[in-house]
Parts: C-alpha cells; sequence; structure tokens
C-alpha cells in the first residue's frame, strides 16, 4: 500500500508538469524537419508550457523549432518566457511575425517586451501598434523602469461615478471591441478623471439597474502613484487583498490600471531575486544562461568569499602556537565556524524576508533581536554539552570540552545577533540586504568563531 500512496504522490506532484517525453518528440520532429509534428505537439499546449519547453531546450534547438514551427510564436507566449530568454528569442523572429504577436497584447505586455528589445526590434514592435496603442506604450515608457508606470496597462474600463447600473452595463456591451482582455473592475472617475471608487464587475451584474454605482463601491480601493517602485505595488496587492487597482498620475488623474496577474510577477520576481542574491549567483541566473554568463554572474561573489575567507585565515595565523601545540584545535575549530556560519544563515533569512515584506520595523525590533540572542544562547548551550561530551570523549581532555562548549555559545550568540543586526543596518543604509547581508555575517561568524575558540585554547590549555 505504501507504494501506492508514493506513486499517487508523485503523480499529484506532476499534475501540472510538462509531459516527459515532450522534448525528445519535439527533437525528433525536429531532427527530420516534420512541420506538421511540430505543429501538432504545439497545439494542444498552454502558452505558458511553450514557454518552458522553450526554455529547456538547447539554443540550437530552439532557432531549428522557431524556424519550422509554422504557425509561430504569439505574443502570449512571448510574454510567458524568462526575460534573458525573451531577447534571445526575439533575435530569431522575422519582423512580421514579430508585429503580428505585439498586436494581439495588452499595453504592459508590450511595455515588457520593448524593455527586452534590441533597438531595431523595438521599432518593429512600435510600427506594429496602431497609433492610439503606440502613444499609450510610449507614455509608458516614459516612466522610471521598475515602476507602477511601466507596469500597469492603459487599457481601462472606467465611467462617470453618477452613473446607474444600467448605463454602466450598456457602456460595456456597446465597447465590446475595445474592452481590455481580462478586467475585473468597473473603474469610477469624476469630471477631472480622478478615480473615486470602483464596482466589481460581479456585483455590477447582480445589481438592478436603477441603482446608482457610488452606492456599490468597494472598500478595497487604493489608488496607485505611477511613479510608485512596482515592489511597493505588489506589497499593496498582497497586503489588502487587491485585484485591481487605478494608477494616477501626479495630479491625481487616472492613467492607467494594474491588475493582480501582473503584481503578483513582481511579487514572484522580487522573492526570487531575494533568494539568488542571498545565495550569491545573481539576481537574474537563469537555467538558460550560457556558461560564460553564469561565470560572470557568480565571480564577484565567489571572490569576496575569497577575501573574507583571508581575514578569517589572518585571525587563525595569530594563534599558530596553540594549533601546533594541540592538534585537536585544527580538528575541531571548523565545527565551530560552520555551526555559527549556519545559524547566522537562519536569522539573516528570516530577517531579509521580514523586511521585505515590512514585517520587521522598528516598533518590534528590539523584541526580534532579543529573540535571536535568546534563541542563539539556547541553542549554543545545547550544542555546548553535545560538543563538550565529544571533544572530552575523542580527545580526553575535559578543559578541550569546556573550551569548545564555551566558543559555541558565543558563536552562536553572535550569529543570531549578526543575522538579524546586518540585514537591518544595511536596509538603513539604502544597501540591498539581501545582496550584501551574506558576506558580512559569514565574516563576523568565522572571525568570531575561530577567534573565541583559538583564543580561549591559548588562554586555558597552554
Amino acid at each position: 500500500m505504501a507504494v501506492d500512496v508514493d506513486e499517487s504522490t508523485d503523480d499529484a506532484r506532476d499534475t501540472y508538469a510538462l509531459d516527459k517525453s515532450l522534448r525528445a518528440r519535439l527533437r525528433d520532429a525536429l531532427e527530420a524537419h516534420d512541420v506538421a509534428a511540430i505543429d501538432a505537439l504545439m497545439e494542444p499546449l498552454h502558452p505558458a508550457d511553450i514557454a518552458d519547453l522553450l526554455e529547456q531546450v538547447t539554443s540550437a534547438e530552439r532557432e531549428d523549432w522557431l524556424t519550422h514551427w509554422s504557425k509561430g510564436i504569439d505574443g502570449e507566449v512571448l510574454s510567458e518566457l524568462e526575460e534573458g530568454l525573451r531577447e534571445e528569442v526575439l533575435t530569431l523572429l522575422p519582423d512580421t511575425q514579430i508585429a503580428v504577436a505585439v498586436r494581439e497584447l495588452d499595453s504592459d505586455d508590450v511595455v515588457d517586451l520593448l524593455e527586452d528589445a534590441g533597438d531595431d526590434q523595438a521599432e518593429v514592435i512600435l510600427e506594429a501598434l496602431e497609433p492610439a496603442d503606440r502613444a499609450a506604450v510610449e507614455a509608458a515608457l516614459n516612466y522610471p523602469e521598475d515602476t507602477a508606470g511601466r507596469l500597469m496597462q492603459r487599457e481601462i474600463v472606467a465611467v462617470p461615478e453618477h452613473w446607474s447600473v444600467g448605463e454602466a452595463i450598456d457602456y460595456i456591451r456597446d465597447q465590446a471591441g475595445n474592452l481590455p482582455e481580462e478586467f475585473y473592475h468597473v473603474i469610477l472617475t469624476d469630471p477631472r478623471m480622478k478615480p473615486t471608487g470602483y464596482v466589481m464587475l460581479g456585483r455590477l451584474l447582480a445589481t438592478v439597474r436603477g441603482v446608482k454605482l457610488h452606492d456599490i463601491t468597494e472598500d478595497s480601493f487604493r489608488p496607485i502613484q505611477a511613479n510608485l517602485p512596482e515592489e511597493e505595488v505588489a506589497y499593496a496587492f498582497n497586503q489588502y487583498h487587491l485585484i485591481t487597482a487605478p494608477v494616477v498620475d501626479d495630479d491625481g488623474r487616472l492613467v492607467g490600471v494594474i491588475t493582480i496577474d501582473d503584481a503578483m510577477i513582481v511579487l514572484d520576481m522580487e522573492a526570487e531575486e531575494d533568494i539568488l542574491r542571498l545565495a550569491g549567483v545573481g539576481e537574474e541566473s537563469s537555467l538558460s544562461d550560457g556558461v560564460i554568463e553564469t561565470t560572470k554572474q557568480r565571480f564577484p561573489w565567489l571572490f569576496v568569499n575569497l577575501v573574507t575567507s583571508i581575514i578569517a585565515s589572518l585571525v587563525i595565523a595569530q594563534f599558530e602556537v596553540a594549533l601546533a601545540t594541540i592538534v585537536a584545535l585544527a580538528v575541531l575549530m571548523p565545527i565551530v565556524a560552520s555551526m555559527g556560519g549556519n545559524a547566522g544563515t537562519q536569522s539573516l533569512t528570516v530577517a531579509v524576508r521580514a523586511i521585505a515584506t515590512k514585517d520587521l520595523t522598528p516598533s518590534n525590533l528590539m523584541r526580534v533581536v532579543a529573540r535571536e540572542a535568546g534563541v542563539g544562547l539556547i541553542n549554543g548551550a545545547i550544542f555546548a554539552v553535545i560538543m563538550g561530551i565529544v571533544g572530552i570523549v575523542w580527545f580526553g581532555t575535559v578543559m578541550l570540552g569546556v573550551v569548545i562548549g564555551a566558543a559555541m555559545i558565543i558563536n552562536l550568540l553572535v550569529a543570531g545577533l549578526a543575522g538579524i543586526l546586518v540585514p537591518v543596518v544595511l536596509d538603513r543604509l539604502r544597501i540591498d540586504p539581501a545582496l550584501a547581508s551574506g558576506a558580512f555575517v559569514t565574516t563576523v561568524t568565522d572571525i568570531v568563531g575561530f577567534f573565541a575558540f583559538l583564543g580561549l585554547a591559548a588562554l586555558l590549555l597552554l
């Protein structure tokens, strides 16, 4: 029965994964230049699945595929691709195909494509748009990168605030050919085009025609400034459970709208960037990156690690006599530093995420610092007992057990404090804590760990 449970669990885990044989079948079709087979394989796939498959194949297979696929890539697939790969794919497509693809997209998706396109491709994309759409896209591009103005779409469903439900429904029906592909609210505006509220589409359809729109507005209404950083936009959507948010300019006039799908993409990207930065592999790392590009992304962080390791080695060099006299110190000292580094990373990860989600604030900072110090002391005491016993049993020296136990307590306490305080200080200095905290915390725990262990050993054992 256990085998059946495991198999069912594996099946559930792969429910939305690509068919494992799909790439092999695609490769066979490409080798045979079988256009019909390629088309048949692509036909049932969702654009997101096609994008995933494009990311999994090699560059040569990707070029061959795009050359022989008769239908050709569409705008939805382009918008689903990772940013780095999207630029490569755009270079492989003929101008006519790019032009057809972008006409299917909302203005926010077109802006996203333009950010990854070269100058020639950007001109092709802009030329393919209708004059009104091109003007909307160019206006969005005037906003700084990574702001609400770049994230928003210009296709809006907005009506005067004094209208009734019936008037709004009639208007929406009349505008059927000009509506956004997806929208969830009807935005209400005053005569100066300033948004004053919005009505959920479902509630609009469920309300009798004579009711005034301003009587059925949602409490969640929160306009967003066009210059607001996109991570703040994502935070607002997550914090207040928004589905739609109108975007306003400096004068408070309605200029666009952001929907939850775009906000969640940003939230996911921010979380992904934090993870990659904490690991020191570059914020834009991707499985589709080549060897040289990946090497360039990782080298700086490895170099920083080398520098911090040299600093730790200088501390060790101050205790050459102790190490030469008591060989056991060389055996045990990596354990102290490693435990401190792991404890610091645990505290650091929690702190960086709490800063990103605005959960760690000046009002609760001291409580969190006290908690991390307490955790460090308790864990340090527990592992001090364990390593003290190990040291005594292994090397037969009681004082060696005392030394490593005391060093363990000191380093885990410092690790907990460094893990919380370093990212907080960096954040106050306007330095991304996810980007720089790891190197500082590791350096602190290594230096303190080695110094505490070897210093105590030199003091008590020599």
